[in-house]
């Protein structure tokens, strides 16, 4: 038996940081935005240890690798006792990695979703969302997918209602960002950016109507990230942002012709790019009800 799960890439829409709370982490108001663009999981039954497989040099095949936490976290949940065994996943990896799109994050959501299948667990997507917010804040998003705000570390996931249909295009500059520097890079600007909102209720923007507070700090230090951006707008993009903490930009278009040639003057100067789409949770929904 083979049980098959797409890990969706995300964009942030929006992305504000907060100052950073007793517990060490920062409190985060964001939109997170759902995309087609996505790796693929296949899981597998076998006898013996575990396994990961995956077909980029980039991704780590150990336990630094959020796949293999995320399975640990479900075989000890599931009662299971000594060393991890009895599943192999293999991973066509196409989300870029240090990008800000989630590809680390989705791909736990989507063993966590494979293997409670697999392992026919029978847990909820609820006890999915708790085992998945200790591995990461933004694991949780991942299992609601389409439009969602993001409260808390980010892991408290409040579904919005679905964006419209946008095209994405997608611009990678070739230095990849690690969230603990921009993070630092942050701190190292000013203490504080924002009041948060402690209810949903009291968000009133629209997405994309904000901005995202690490753009400046990381612009700063790679600014072949902000002329992606500007090629972006210059293209019509609305709005084009970093997302995440970079280093991959993104600008909306509604039209696929737009988009596909926004695309190519940023292959032209120089950065890795690609067009996807946003994706709806009603797609995800049907996918898990299928």
């Amino acid at each position: 038996m083979a049980v098959i799960e797409r890990a969706h890439a995300k964009i942030n829409l929006d992305l504000c940081i907060g100052s950073r709370r007793p517990d060490g982490f920062h409190d985060v108001q964001t939109v997170l935005q759902a995309l087609d663009l996505h790796d693929t999981l296949r899981f597998e039954a076998v006898r013996g240890s575990f396994r990961l497989d995956g077909d980029s040099s980039l991704m780590p095949l150990d336990r630094s690798n959020l796949i293999w936490r995320a399975a640990e976290a479900l075989w000890q949940v599931s009662g299971r006792t000594g060393a991890l065994r009895g599943a192999r996943i293999a991973v066509v990896k196409r989300t870029p990695s240090q990008a800000g799109l989630g590809g680390g994050s989705s791909d736990a959501a989507a063993t966590l979703v494979g293997l409670n299948r697999l392992w026919r667990l029978g847990l909820s997507m609820h006890d999915l969302a708790a085992i998945g917010a200790a591995l990461g804040a933004d694991v949780p998003f991942f299992l609601h997918g389409g439009t969602a705000l993001g409260l808390g570390r980010g892991e408290r996931i409040f579904p919005l209602a679905d964006l419209s249909p946008r095209f994405v295009a997608i611009a990678q500059p070739r230095v990849g960002v690690a969230t603990a520097d921009a993070y630092r890079w942050l701190a190292e600007a000013r203490a504080a950016c924002c009041s948060i909102p402690r209810d949903p209720v009291e968000w009133t923007a629209l997405p994309g109507q904000g901005g995202n507070d690490f753009e400046p700090v990381v612009e700063a230090r790679h600014p072949e990230i902000a002329r992606a951006r500007e090629l972006l707008t210059s293209a019509g993009a609305a709005p084009a942002r970093m997302s995440g903490s970079g280093s991959a930009v993104f600008g909306l278009f509604e039209r696929r012709a737009d988009a596909g040639r926004a695309v190519k003057r940023l292959a032209t100067a120089g950065y890795r790019a690609l067009v996807t789409a946003t994706r709806r949770r009603t797609a995800v929904e049907s996918r898990r009800l299928g």
